[in-house]
């Protein structure tokens, strides 16, 4: 089975599963190219998000654009996802209820996408992969956990609220193409529950020529 129908599959399931909160909301599963070597993963979606079933549309979404094209990217280079499928009420921050149910379902999905390198963004991302982090203290250092690097960043949404944030967010989105090219050269051994679920579904990685 390609990637792309495993992916579908899994987006059916969640689509059907009548167990999960908030059915209110559109599922919003992600996008991009499922062979990428970098998977962005956000927190939920927001009401634009809602709106057109996608990831990442809104202000935020477009500041996200920015950033990957200034580092000489597409969007469409990459995968882009949130934690939690459906947006909470009010845009609220979702709840570990919320990030539990769905998290199976994120499991599967990161190991059908195999990525090389997570870059989270926000600290619900984070703190999914990395539970004792501090997003100001660990944003744009390079963990590496169960062979995949996790390089937490600040969320647009955030950045776009403080001047300095959008500075930090932008120097370490710079670093990005440099971590993959390095092979994650100084990266911060960690463990991480959110692996260690699904660490038997995914393939082992080669060493394979970047995308970029």
């Amino acid at each position: 089975m390609s990637k792309m129908s495993e992916l579908q599959k899994i987006a059916e399931e969640l689509e059907s599963d009548k167990s999960l909160p908030l059915r209110e909301s559109n599922l919003v599963f992600g996008e991009g190219n499922p062979d990428a070597e970098v998977l962005f993963i956000g927190e939920a979606p927001g009401f634009y998000e809602n709106e057109l079933r996608r990831p990442f549309v809104g202000r935020a979404g477009k500041l996200l654009d920015e950033l990957i094209k200034g580092i000489g990217w597409r969007r469409e280079d990459v995968y882009i996802t949130n934690i939690v499928k459906r947006r909470p009420p009010e845009n609220r921050d979702p709840d570990p209820v919320e990030i539990a149910a769905y998290s199976p379902y994120l499991s599967r999905q990161i190991a059908v996408l195999n990525p090389k390198a997570i870059a989270t963004l926000g600290r619900f991302s984070m703190n999914y992969f990395l539970p004792e982090a501090k997003i100001s203290r660990d944003r744009g250092k390079v963990f590496k956990v169960d062979g995949c690097f996790i390089f937490p960043l600040y969320h647009p949404a955030a950045a776009l609220r403080s001047t300095q944030m959008l500075k930090e967010l932008r120097a370490d989105f710079e670093r990005l193409p440099e971590v993959l090219a390095s092979g994650g050269a100084g990266a911060i051994e960690a463990k991480s529950p959110a692996f260690s679920a699904g660490a038997a579904e995914r393939p082992q990685k080669t060493n394979q020529g970047s995308l970029f």
